[in-house]
């Protein structure tokens, strides 16, 4: 079996800033896909601190660190972003 190249990106639910393109600024929670599988790992994008957040779409990575996302929501610059901040967190101990 293979593993992805960044073995550190992230394992556990994690909130982060997003910058919009507008300069308004947003904190949005991402979560692991339980689903994980040989091929990709993914992760669900949503509002946090909302009573009921917005789904905002899904950042899925390939075995080689290419990344896509899957939604509607962010323009390519919030991707980015948030693709980033996946595959750099460090989990603090």
């Amino acid at each position: 079996m293979q593993r992805l190249l960044a073995q550190t990106y992230l394992k556990s639910e994690a909130k982060a800033w997003l910058k919009y393109r507008n300069g308004t600024r947003d904190v949005v929670n991402i979560v692991p896909d339980t689903e994980q599988n040989d091929a990709a790992q993914s992760y669900e994008i949503y509002t946090a601190y909302e009573h009921s957040p917005v789904y905002m779409g899904r950042i899925l990575f390939d075995r080689q660190g290419y990344w896509i996302y899957n939604g509607t929501l962010l323009q390519v610059d919030e991707q980015e972003q948030l693709a980033h901040f996946i595959m750099t967190y460090v989990e603090r101990i």
